[in-house]
C-alpha cells in the first residue's frame, strides 16, 4: 500500500495508528510542519487539503511565501573524475550537463 496522498504539489504520508482508530499523517519535505488526520481515507484526504489550504491561507495572512515541497533545484556534489565524465558524456549526447543527468533520473525512475 502506498501510503501517500497528494494536493497541490504537496505529499503527506500517513499510517494508521491502531490506538486511535485513526490515519495520522504529516506533509514530507517542508521545514514547516503540515499535520493531517482521518478515520476514512476519504476523511484523511479532506484533512490533507483543509490542512494544506489552511497552511497557505496562514502564509498569505503572515505576508510570507509558502514554502513549496520541491523547487527543481539541488546540489550535487559529485567526484571530479565523475564530473569530468558526466560532462564528456552529455557533450558526446548534444545536451547541458543538466538536461543529461534530468534524462538519466528520469529513466531511473
Amino acid at each position: 500500500m502506498n501510503n501517500t496522498l497528494n494536493y497541490k504539489g504537496y505529499i503527506g504520508r500517513f499510517s494508521y495508528e491502531e490506538g486511535d482508530e485513526a490515519f495520522h499523517g504529516t506533509v514530507l519535505n517542508l521545514r514547516d510542519v503540515i499535520h493531517f488526520q482521518g478515520r476514512s481515507i476519504a476523511e484523511l484526504r479532506q484533512s490533507l487539503q483543509d490542512s494544506v489550504d489552511d497552511y497557505l491561507a496562514w502564509c498569505a495572512a503572515d505576508g510570507r511565501a509558502p514554502e513549496k515541497p520541491f523547487t527543481g533545484k539541488f546540489i550535487l556534489r559529485l567526484p571530479p573524475e565523475l564530473h569530468r565524465k558526466a560532462t564528456a558524456r552529455a557533450q558526446l549526447e548534444g545536451l547541458s550537463l543538466n538536461q543529461w543527468i534530468a534524462e538519466v533520473l528520469e529513466k531511473a525512475t
